[in-house]
């Protein structure tokens, strides 16, 4: 159950605003916010009521009302989360920023539309360790923890097959689990196993309401 946003005061906001894990960050059309510290999700709902996660922040990216079409559009802290606002007439220091937010919604669209819930959660665990991983000696760890729920509104899928799923790629040693987080080994995190994974048959992997 989410939050009620707090009060939106401008001067408070561009000194810095905390705000904790399922909190909602509150929303203003002259202005954006800027990850300092923390992760978050951006969220939807379809017209039958499924949630939908619209892109995924951390540190450095900026965020916000203005930035999307959607509505209703939300955005749902993961952990503590510091932001700070960025009006306007300061949105030239945050072009980087910016555009680099419109390449990453195209990623996460381009996943979702792998026919296969399987190249869709190999993808996205992938394009994860890229955005908020650190190497460690058995490859690439994912310093985000998302539930099963959360990772299936992001590839358009249900938990059950999720959980199905992670369990195939750890069997195959696609996948390690150390502290309740994942690491992709090295011969998974790049995009030549991608490659090789989308010339095998659509038949070997899961998709929703298929056996394997």
């Amino acid at each position: 159950m989410y939050s009620s946003p707090p009060t939106l005061t401008l001067a408070v906001d561009l000194k810095g605003r905390v705000f904790k894990q399922q909190e909602r960050i509150p929303l203003h059309d002259s202005y954006l916010w800027k990850i300092n510290e923390g992760t978050v999700r951006t969220l939807t709902w379809s017209k039958e009521g499924t949630l939908v996660t619209l892109g995924l922040w951390g540190p450095g990216d900026v965020i916000g009302k203005p930035l999307s079409r959607t509505n209703p559009y939300l955005i749902e802290c993961l952990e503590t989360v510091r932001v700070v606002a960025v009006p306007t007439y300061l949105w030239n220091r945050e072009l980087d920023a910016i555009l680099l937010h419109a390449q990453y919604v195209e990623e996460l669209l381009t996943i979702v539309h792998n026919e296969t819930i399987y190249l869709r959660l190999l993808e996205f665990l992938i394009w994860l360790a890229n955005r908020f991983g650190f190497e460690v000696e058995q490859g690439r760890l994912i310093n985000l923890q998302l539930t099963h729920q959360e990772i299936a509104e992001t590839i358009a899928a249900t938990r059950v097959t999720v959980t199905r799923v992670l369990g195939v790629l750890e069997q195959e040693g696609k996948l390690f689990r150390k502290n309740r987080k994942l690491i992709l080994p090295y011969s998974v995190y790049c995009s030549k196993t991608i490659a090789v994974e989308r010339s095998r048959p659509t038949g070997s992997y899961l998709t929703e309401g298929k056996q394997l």
